[in-house]
This record gives C-alpha cells, sequence and structure tokens, in this order.
C-alpha cells in the first residue's frame, strides 16, 4: 500500500512530484509518497498559510481554537476513527515499535491535548489567557495584548511518534500559522493530524501545512525558514546548528537539542513490599519507545542501605526487562545502533569494570557499577546503567556538571526527602521533576526543556499607562 505523506493547502499535489519511502517489519512492508518541493513551492505554501491566518485563525477567540482541537483529539482518542486505525496500524510498520507499545502510547499522549488539559497549557503561560483576544490589564499597568507569529515553522525529529502534536497545538494556541517538516524516520502523523483538524474546521485547516524534504536539504528548508516569524528546532546538535545557520537574524529560532535524564531510587522503595513495583516502574520508563524520548532515563541512581542492594536490584531492572522483552519486543535496530551497543556493553566491561547483566541476544542490558560515580549515559534501546550511592544527596553534585544536558529526573522516594533533593536537582540543572513510571509522560503545560511553551512564540503590545489618561483630554466629554 501507499500512503501519502503531506498537506500541502495552495498546493495542487497532483501536480507535484513524489518520492517513496519503504518501511517493513518482518511481517509487512509499506511505502509513504513524500513531495520533492522546491523552494518557489514551499513559498506558495506559506503565503497561502500566512494569508488564510491572518483572514481567519486570527479572528478565532481562543475558546473557539480549543473547541476545534478537542474535538480532533476526541477523534484520534476513538479507536473506531479511521485515522486512529490509520495510526494503529501503520506507526507499527514505519517507527518499528511494538503494536502495543505505539496503541498505549498514542492513548496516554492524546488526553494531554483535551480541553481541561488546553487550558492548563494556557493558565501555565498567561495569567490571563484572554490576553491572546484582546488587550487585557497589565499587573504593572496598562495593557497588553498577546500576538502569535503569522508563519510559525518546525521542523521535527522522527524518534518518537506524536512528538509533531506537541508544538503544532502550542502554535495554533497562539493563532500561528503553521508549517511543519516532517522526519523522514516517521513522516506521517503530523499529517493525519492535520487532516483531522481540516475536517472538524475546514478553515482553520487552510492555516496549516505538513511538508517533507530530506534532512540537511538547503532550498526547501531555507524559504520556509526565510518565510517563518518564529522557527522551532529538533534534533542533534549538528541538525540544530545547521537549521540556525539558515535562519534569518530576524527570526526567533527556539532549539530543542539532545537531552539526558535519570531515575533517583532511594532506600525505602527497595523494602520487600515495594522492589517489585519499583522495578516495574523503572522498567516502564525503560521500555516505552526505547529510549528515544530525552525524558527517558538512560542511568539509575540507586540508594543503599535499603532492605534489597543496588547489586541485587539490578537483577530486579534485568528481570522485567527480560519479561519486556517478550510482551513489547524492542525493535529492529540497524548496524549502527547494534555496534553502537555492543561498544557500551565492552567499555562498560572492561573500562569502567561494571557487571553487566544482558540477554543472549542483546536486546537489552544492565550495567550495576557499585564504586564508579561517574555520570555516564547509556546506549539506548533499552540499556541502563545503574550506580550505587550511599545517599541519594550526593547525586546533584554528580549530575552538575552534565547541567546543560540535562532534562528530567524520575524520584522514589519518601516525602521527607523529596523537596530538598528536588531543590537540588534543579540548582544542578534538572528541569523536570516527576514519579518514577511516568518519565515519558509529561504532563500537560510541562515547561520543555524549563522554558515557557506559548509565551515564547508571542510578541506583547502595550498600551502605556500613561496614554488612557492622555487619551481623554481628546474625548468629547472632556473639559
Amino acid at each position: 500500500m501507499i500512503e501519502r505523506a503531506a498537506y500541502l493547502p495552495g498546493l495542487d499535489q497532483d501536480a507535484l512530484e513524489w518520492e517513496l519511502l519503504d518501511f517493513a517489519t518482518q511481517e509487512r512492508s509499506i511505502q509513504v509518497a513524500v513531495p520533492v518541493l522546491s523552494a518557489a513551492e514551499v513559498k506558495v505554501v506559506t503565503d497561502h498559510v500566512r494569508q488564510q491566518s491572518q483572514r481567519t485563525l486570527k479572528t478565532y477567540s481562543t475558546v473557539q481554537i480549543i473547541e476545534v482541537i478537542d474535538a480532533a483529539i476526541a477523534r484520534l482518542l476513538d479507536r473506531d476513527d479511521p485515522y486512529r486505525r490509520k495510526m494503529e496500524d501503520l506507526l507499527p510498520v514505519i517507527t518499528g515499535y511494538d503494536a502495543e507499545i505505539v496503541r498505549l502510547g498514542l492513548t496516554r499522549y492524546l488526553k494531554t491535548f483535551r480541553k481541561p488539559e488546553l487550558l492548563r497549557f494556557l493558565a501555565e503561560d498567561f495569567s490571563n489567557p484572554q490576553i491572546l483576544d484582546g488587550f487585557q490589564p497589565l499587573i504593572k499597568g496598562g495593557f497588553g495584548r498577546a500576538y502569535g507569529p503569522d508563519v510559525l515553522a518546525h521542523i521535527w525529529a522522527g524518534n518518537v511518534p506524536g512528538l509533531p502534536l506537541w508544538s503544532l497545538v502550542s502554535g495554533l494556541l497562539v493563532k500561528a500559522g503553521n508549517i511543519g517538516k516532517t522526519s523522514s524516520a516517521e513522516p506521517l502523523f503530523a499529517v493525519w493530524v492535520a487532516q483531522v483538524l481540516a475536517e472538524v474546521d475546514p478553515d482553520l485547516g487552510e492555516c496549516l501545512a505538513i511538508m517533507w524534504w530530506r534532512g540537511g536539504t538547503v532550498g526547501p528548508e531555507t524559504a520556509l525558514l526565510g518565510e517563518a516569524d518564529v522557527a522551532l528546532g529538533f534534533g542533534s546538535s549538528h541538525t540544530l546548528n545547521q537549521i540556525r545557520l539558515r535562519t534569518p537574524v530576524t527570526t526567533r529560532f527556539l532549539a530543542y537539542g539532545h537531552k539526558v535524564s535519570f531515575s533517583v531510587i532511594s532506600a525505602p522503595a527497595l523494602d520487600a513490599q515495594k522492589v517489585a513495583s519499583t522495578a516495574r516502574l523503572a522498567v516502564a520508563d525503560i521500555i516505552r519507545y526505547d529510549q528515544q524520548g530525552c525524558y527517558a532515563p538512560q542511568v539509575m541512581f540507586v540508594e543503599r542501605n535499603g532492605a534489597v542492594s543496588p547489586e541485587l536490584f539490578a537483577q530486579f531492572v534485568a528481570r522485567e526487562l527480560s519479561v519486556g522483552e517478550h510482551k513489547h519486543p524492542r525493535r529492529k535496530l540497524d548496524i549502527a545502533q547494534q555496534n553502537s551497543i555492543s561498544s557500551w556493553i565492552f567499555d562498560e566491561e572492561i573500562v569502567s569494570e561494571s557487571c553487566v547483566i544482558s540477554d543472549s541476544s542483546g536486546t537489552w542490558a544492565v550495567s550495576f557499577q557499585g564504586e564508579d560515580l561517574t555520570f555516564q549515559p547509556g546506549a539506548l534501546n533499552r540499556t541502563i546503567r545503574i550506580i550505587a550511592v550511599d545517599d541519594i544527596a550526593q547525586v546533584p553534585a554528580i549530575i552538575r556538571p552534565f547541567k546543560l544536558l540535562l532534562q528530567t529526573a524520575g524520584l522514589a522516594v519518601p516525602p521527607d526527602a523529596l523537596y530538598t533533593l528536588a531543590a537540588a536537582l534543579g540548582a544542578a540543572g534538572v528541569t523536570r521533576i516527576t514519579a518514577l513510571g511516568d518519565m515519558t509522560s509529561p504532563e500537560a503545560g510541562w515547561h520543555h526543556d524549563g522554558r515557557f511553551n506559548l509565551s515564547d512564540l508571542v510578541r506583547i503590545t502595550e498600551i502605556e499607562a500613561r496614554l488612557p489618561p492622555a487619551a481623554d483630554k481628546l474625548a468629547h466629554y472632556a473639559d
């Protein structure tokens, strides 16, 4: 079968040149047709989106936009909806992830974009969300109004299914015309979302577009960045540097690059009644999408002096990874990824003198380090380094040298340690602290990499407090 991966209002799609991308598992294969766009065609689409967003989307109230998004999400949560069926059917083939992992992950993720959660998005960034609809009183005096960009460009990575939805929804909430460039690794999800939104509200559907080109293709990427008011980039440091070089100095560029996350497990979480549950939660964070998201743990810090030792806890983790492989098999890796895991295991055993537990086929690996406290990330794809610490209070000092790379910490700690540890982790660079087992499911409105999702996208126009009294002097009722 062939599925088209583009949503391009303003262009005749049948007149475009298309390229086929092949995806396959052991059971089946599909082809995805992606458009081969010129810089001129990209400009046609950006002009269309800009004009339509100025004509319609800018006139919508924020509540109207939320209602449209909520209706689209309700459809995508319905397993009988044609688009949801496509997602469940095709995304496992495209990404290689276990079908049940994809199904559960989609539901869990999509639920964070329903109306109540969208209202939380707005409230998190704006004390008065009506500032997006008209001038509102400012605390300092005067009035202010927030304006979203006419064209917001998204250049997405494809490591985790559904990633584009976060920034796309953020763009819609600030009334931006949205143009997204998908990854070759997963080019379809954003297209389906755009098509559902267009079916719910055809006018809003004219205010967004989904494109594709091979990563690093200069012509279309430069054209998009040249037309955008704000650009968002997701990917490796090299990718983001290339995007930054192509972005005009007048365009605001927000980069979301490689980050590292970890978990912290205290001694009270290791007693005889809790240890099995603790291990299951810890491994759930590893198995979901095989650690491909920045919020997945690569290192576990485990405290000594619990009923179960850190070394024995590593055995619990290994057992849960083995069970997880039977329930939700890891996706097939390419040669480079397999070699990366082999090299990591060799380095852990020989260089770091760690104890490594792995299965015979190399689908998972646990490295236990009882002496070396070095914060050293794993090889992803269900590999984890467990470091024993005498006290969880040691962790902030261990991770501090990596401050600019840190993102999420998943904690299994008692209440008396929670806020003290959280404060120290925040000072060391961590931007999100959550419960063990929830690392891969950020809450609605979370501050991605410690930043604001919505307010970073807008500009504020202010009416200074001295102007209304000055205007009063010119009123017909003035003395």
